[in-house]
């Protein structure tokens, strides 16, 4: 409390103490809310996640972002607005921004020489410039533990199970470019497995393979993207553990629709948002063979990225296919 209510509150009638606090209090919730909890017009907050070093000796960089808003998403081609540089101005981040913290969202891979230099990724947004400064310090050093704490998963009672969690086994069947047209649906074929680890990850168990999330994903100039989500512990309970996946708009327009609906990879924490990290947590049930098959229509032509994700509550793994769209 401040000294000016502290004063009151020695020398005024108590119910004048009161009303100050009342007001005081209603002051500070009303800044909380002016200022986490926007509908649109905010802007988005590129962030650098953190790091760890790779078998060969190379360093594999997470990023992700804060969207400030909880409904307006965003389209932000690579260029002036969306770059990441030295290097850039395309590393193969998103162009499609969706609501809330997005978090390890696509890794960029650096070598063992590395050293002290930085990579910046700058986004513009509603006319703010906002800068995320990535580099190999050691406060940033991640391991998959830290990253299935994060997401809630150490909160289960899990423990060390989750420093050998491997990274599910995605597949997406057909070619990595396709063709489709406005308004006619594109059959989209992905394939998961999982380790079992976290313990109680329902089924399609797979051997372990690899370490690095560059082990799991697409070909060409989307290859260095990679999906791994962290929403923050302290507003985010225990994620049910469980193979899921879903389908994003990584690259392209907003105007994309998915049968059956895809379930929310961004971290929204209200009830019944369908999103992993909200409750009641009512998962849909996994395919007994692993495959799930999504038709995409689009609204408008032009060049899409869209990316399949795989989760089994404490690591997520990502695949693109590109699609040209036309009338």
């Amino acid at each position: 409390m401040n000294a000016s209510l502290f004063r009151l509150s020695r020398s005024g009638p108590a119910w004048l103490t009161l009303a100050a606090l009342l007001v005081f209090l209603f002051y500070r919730g009303s800044n909380a809310q002016t200022r986490f909890s926007y509908s649109r017009g905010q802007s988005i907050s590129p962030a650098y996640e953190g790091w760890w070093q790779n078998d060969d000796g190379s360093f594999t960089m997470f990023f992700g972002y804060m969207n400030s808003n909880w409904e307006e998403e965003f389209d932000i081609p690579v260029g002036p607005d969306n770059h990441i540089d030295p290097g850039g101005p395309d590393q193969g981040q998103p162009t499609h921004f969706y609501p809330r913290r997005n978090m390890f969202l696509f890794t960029l891979r650096v070598p063992k020489d590395f050293g002290d230099k930085e990579l910046v990724w700058t986004l513009v947004t509603h006319a703010k410039t906002e800068r995320a400064y990535a580099s190999l310090k050691p406060d940033y050093l991640l391991n998959k533990q830290t990253i299935g704490t994060e997401v809630g998963a150490n909160m289960a009672g899990l423990g060390d199970e989750l420093l050998q969690n491997e990274f599910p086994v995605l597949t997406v069947e057909g070619d990595k470019r396709r063709s489709a047209k406005v308004g006619e649906p594109l059959t989209l074929i992905a394939r998961a497995t999982d380790d079992g680890i976290p313990s109680g990850t329902r089924q399609n168990r797979a051997p372990a393979r690899g370490s690095s999330p560059e082990a799991r994903g697409s070909s060409g100039d989307q290859g260095r993207a990679r999906l791994v989500y962290r929403p923050p512990t302290q507003t985010v309970p225990a994620t049910p553990n469980g193979l899921w996946l879903s389908w994003i708009v990584y690259r392209g327009a907003r105007r994309v629709t998915f049968t059956p609906q895809q379930m929310k990879t961004w971290q929204d924490t209200r009830t019944y948002a369908n999103s992993p990290w909200s409750p009641p947590y009512i998962m849909p049930p996994a395919p007994p063979d692993g495959k799930w098959i999504v038709q995409a229509i689009f609204d408008e032509p032009g060049t899409y990225v869209l990316r399949a994700i795989a989760g089994d509550g404490a690591l997520f793994s990502g695949e693109n296919v590109a699609v040209s769209v036309t009338r």
